[in-house]
């Protein structure tokens, strides 16, 4: 596909395919100066095997690059990269991972995560903060500006209200939620942006804030703040073009 001069590639890198139903129609009408693709990630690369705080903007790096290659893209055909993923209750305290030997999946509520490998938890919640914290300190990825953002506890959890969906639920709420907010740009832009969860303001201190108590494992976004700043440079450009 070859982009039209004015247009600069949008890279939002997601864990699954059902977050790309979800938001990729959706972040295109935010992003309706430039060309949106979703690159999905087929699982949380913050708690991969052999993935760490070392490697981890390498690893990332050496995927957007791939695909760069595989388009004939070059670094300056990128505006930005928005990386979106799940906080899973990580920076909870230990104690509240509670053990639970009948539990066969891991359960998010509100009160902590129900598990019946408390210690797996612990190691996988760790490497997870580590991995997060090297990822919203990095600023470019390949020269293109990066950022990182959360869904709290999960993706399900801000746009649908639910925190232990199956595959199944996953992939018709997704469907459910772009048929909802498709030519629906501002609709959109007011949920993610205004709604009880969102965390606006300094993007530093959203991070701060989703580390606190229990917060990581309760209902937030900080995407509001990557929203807010592309409406705001709209606004920007359209205040100088109607000066000029």
């Amino acid at each position: 596909m070859k982009l039209l001069a004015r247009k600069k590639i949008v890279l939002v890198i997601v864990e699954g395919p059902s977050d790309d139903v979800a938001l990729g129609m959706a972040l295109s009408q935010v992003y309706d100066k430039d060309f949106i693709y979703v690159y999905i990630m087929h699982g949380d690369i913050t708690t991969r095997r052999g993935v760490n705080s070392q490697n981890i903007v390498a690893k990332i790096g050496s995927d957007v690059t791939a695909y760069a290659k595989s388009q004939h893209y070059k670094a300056s055909d990128f505006k930005q990269i928005i990386h979106i993923v799940d906080t899973d209750g990580a920076y909870i305290p230990d104690d509240k991972i509670m053990e639970k030997e009948n539990c066969l999946d891991i359960q998010y509520e509100s009160d902590g995560i129900y598990t019946n490998n408390k210690a797996g938890i612990e190691t996988r919640n760790q490497q997870k903060r580590d991995n997060l914290y090297r990822l919203r300190s990095c600023g470019t990825i390949w020269s293109i500006p990066y950022r990182v953002y959360y869904m709290s506890c999960n993706l399900d959890h801000v746009l649908y209200d639910k925190q232990n969906s199956t595959n199944r639920d996953k992939e018709n709420d997704a469907y459910a939620f772009a048929k909802k907010f498709k030519g629906k740009a501002e609709e959109f832009e007011e949920f993610i942006c205004k709604s009880p969860f969102s965390v606006i303001g300094d993007y530093k201190e959203s991070w701060d804030y989703i580390e606190k108590d229990l917060n990581s494992v309760n209902r937030h976004t900080n995407l509001s703040i990557c929203i807010e700043n592309e409406l705001y440079s709209k606004a920007l450009k359209l205040l100088k073009t109607t000066i000029l």
